[in-house]
């Protein structure tokens, strides 16, 4: 074969997809598929186990899927000993054994990735093909034309776009329902007594022979890499992911649009989706999971907040962070408008801390690879946000620690979204918030040493301090900000000597967050 390979067609750990468009006119008599498992994917930032297992996993499954399929298959295991450390050199090796003459890639989620295969494939003299992933409703292209001539970017606009493009949510030209968005009628919290025994629990997908060897492998290499693998059983094949949609849409987004925001210790699913994982790993495409929600929608199972909210995240932010990564990489990783420069606390990789809040979503990082949206932004970005963490740093955790997490998508969340790193770009203010705001969301507070009220002295809540200090910090260049002036305004009320107690204690927080 290697003597008459016309095309190989190179699929990458999140592109597991038997459709995907490097398949566009795949001839078994003449081409081969091309996967790869290297070391080096695990560890140019420190991945978590479960992050590590769900793509290796993953991509066994999907090998097994295209040997079904009759589509000739070179596959690199890691655990094999003349495996490459690294993608590029795999590659290169492979292209000199092979020979073929093109090579086909679907856009791969990470700039990294790319440019590495096109510099192996340049240098063996082999043209390389990119062709578009059909896995999103628009292209960089697209989000391009919408960007020009624009003074600034907001995820609200192009969704409203989107929404007119595709017809989704629609009546007659309008919103379905009059509205837009929904937001506000999804902000609830749970009451005193939680979610309630009746809280429906995701599909459980036990491990089968292909992924329990998987786990031994990660546990084994990978002994000393963070977070843990005794519940994993995340759906790792099309027909998984397949089942868990059809279990989300029937039994938890109802209730997902005015929980979406909601926090409740020990309940680490909620009515959240855990889609993202087999939507990034192409196992779902988008467009049927929106569509899924839909018909909920339109059939009366689901409220119109709901379905929209949950459409909003698939439809909306997903397909803007990823035509913002696309068309500002790669300066857009170097991005720190805040000039942060803390290093991140040691405890973000152990949960180590007495602050519950944080040691809850850490924790249950750690356990699951997996946290919802609010925890993620309201908790631990936040706190990075108000210390002043590097955010080079942030991205490298989140990428690291989540079971989603393809850059593509992380890192304009944290970068943008998150720690505000771009200066405005993506989201139209810093998300800060005191103390009051997990307060308001969950009932980890109570169970806390700190008072979320109290910004200065021995039971100040460290989000509440660091709150005012960054106020205090960024007091002049947010004076006249739309959106946060009334907050800085409330700090020229603050007395001097609180002022400087203020900043004594943030420093100490600074000092003894390693």
């Amino acid at each position: 074969m290697a003597e008459s390979l016309r095309h190989l067609v190179l699929v990458l750990g999140d592109q597991l997809d038997l459709e995907a468009a490097a398949f566009d006119g795949f001839d078994a008599a003449h081409d081969a598929v091309w996967m790869a498992e290297v070391a080096e994917e695990s560890t140019h930032v420190w991945s978590s186990q479960p992050r590590i297992a769900v793509f290796l996993a993953a991509m066994r499954h999907f090998a097994v899927a295209l040997r079904e399929a009759g589509r000739p298959l070179h596959y690199r295991r890691l655990d094999e000993p003349e495996t490459r450390a690294s993608l590029s050199a795999q590659l290169a090796a492979d292209l000199a054994a092979l020979r073929p003459q093109r090579l086909i890639l679907t856009r791969p989620g990470d700039w990294r990735v790319l440019t590495a295969l096109q510099a192996a494939a340049a240098d063996a003299g082999v043209a390389l093909e990119l062709r578009e992933d059909r896995h999103f409703f628009t292209t960089p292209q697209d989000f391009a034309a919408h960007a020009k001539g624009r003074k600034g970017l907001r995820m609200e606009y192009f969704y409203r776009e989107q929404r007119k493009r595709f017809g989704v949510l629609m009546d007659g030209g309008k919103p379905l329902g009059g509205e837009w968005n929904y937001d506000v009628e999804n902000r609830e919290a749970f009451g005193p007594e939680g979610p309630g025994f009746d809280l429906p629990q995701p599909p459980r997908f036990e491990p089968d022979a292909i992924t329990r060897e998987v786990i031994t492998l990660v546990r084994e290499r990978f002994a000393s890499h963070p977070g843990r693998l005794d519940s994993f059983a995340w759906p790792l094949t099309r027909a998984q992911a397949l089942q868990a949609l059809q279990a989300f849409v029937r039994e938890r987004l109802p209730l997902f649009g005015p929980y979406q925001d909601a926090i409740w210790p020990g309940e680490p699913w909620l009515y959240h989706a855990q889609l993202s994982a087999a939507l990034n790993l192409k196992l779902l495409t988008p467009q049927e999971v929106v569509a899924a929600a839909e018909a909920e929608v339109r059939a009366g199972r689901v409220s119109i907040a709901s379905g929209e909210g949950f459409i909003r995240q698939i439809l909306g932010w997903r397909e803007y962070v990823r035509g913002i990564y696309w068309t500002r990489m790669p300066a857009y990783a170097e991005g720190n408008a805040l000039d942060a420069r803390h290093d991140l606390p040691a405890w973000y990789w152990t949960g180590d801390t007495d602050m519950a809040c944080l040691r809850d979503a850490i924790t249950q990082t750690l356990a699951h690879g997996y946290a919802h949206h609010i925890q993620r932004l309201m908790v631990t970005g936040l706190f990075a946000l108000l210390c002043g963490v590097e955010p080079a740093q942030v991205h490298a955790w989140y990428l690291s620690v989540y079971v989603d997490a393809v850059e593509w998508v992380e890192l304009p969340n944290t970068i943008g979204m998150s720690q505000y790193a771009d200066g405005g770009l993506m989201a139209s203010k810093p998300y800060i918030a005191s103390g009051k705001y997990i307060s308001r969301q969950s009932p980890l507070c109570g169970r806390c040493r700190y008072r979320p009220d109290e910004r200065v002295g021995p039971q100040a809540c460290p989000f509440t301090t660091l709150y005012w200090d960054f106020l205090l910090r960024h007091e002049t260049r947010f004076a006249d900000h739309p959106r946060l002036a009334l907050q800085v305004r409330g700090v020229g009320r603050i007395a001097e000597a609180e002022r400087d107690r203020i900043r004594a204690q943030a420093a100490a927080l600074r000092s003894t967050a390693t």
